[in-house]
């Protein structure tokens, strides 16, 4: 309904944001990743979701589309409600979201207020190949997996290495050593087969 909102901040809470749209004010509730990057500035563009209950017609605000469709998919799933994302995009940064869904790291999950296990699990098991490939349309940016980490799965499955157990070999590589290069992980993993 409202795609975006461009205009002057008139008023900045690291959980709200109004912006004035030619004398218009609207209401933006935002996450602490989109306060971030809107604190210095005087004016802006910020993408919208409009969230309607019977209560209330809520407005969310984001900094880029990649968060907005992050936010989209974590409310998709039942028992995520628009605040509980809201929290998830307070408490952990889009990219580390996406990157604790696709290792099914429910810990990370969990450490966010209002996230259970069971919670956890959930979305874990709703969006991870739902992200994967949300991230094969998305341009390239912060919000994509570990780069090289998905280099080194894309070389194995081109040398003709099943994906599941690929993803299996590097897990098993990166949980022993970090900062390695797309050909050393390539290398370990192979090993690893």
């Amino acid at each position: 309904m409202i795609a975006f909102v461009k205009g002057n901040f008139v008023t900045k809470l690291p959980s709200q944001v109004i912006v004035d749209v030619n004398g218009v004010g609207y209401d933006l509730q935002i996450s602490l990743n989109t306060y971030s990057a809107i604190a210095n500035k005087e004016s802006g563009k910020l993408f919208t979701y409009l969230h309607i209950t019977e209560n209330a017609h809520t407005l969310y605000g984001f900094n880029d589309v990649e968060e907005k469709e992050l936010f989209l998919q974590l409310i998709s799933v039942s028992g995520v409600g628009a605040s509980t994302a809201r929290m998830m995009l307070s408490g952990l940064k889009p990219e580390e979201i996406i990157r604790s869904i696709a290792n099914a790291n429910t810990k990370q999950l969990e450490s966010i207020k209002g996230i259970g296990k069971k919670t956890a699990e959930r979305i874990v098991l709703e969006l991870k190949d739902k992200l994967n490939r949300l991230q094969t349309n998305l341009p390239q940016s912060a919000y994509s997996l570990n780069t090289v980490e998905s280099d080194a799965l894309n070389a194995l499955v081109a040398l003709g290495i099943q994906k599941n157990i690929a993803e299996t070999a590097i897990k098993k590589v990166l949980s022993s050593a970090n900062n390695l290069s797309v050909e050393n992980i390539i290398k370990l993993a192979l090993k690893n087969l």
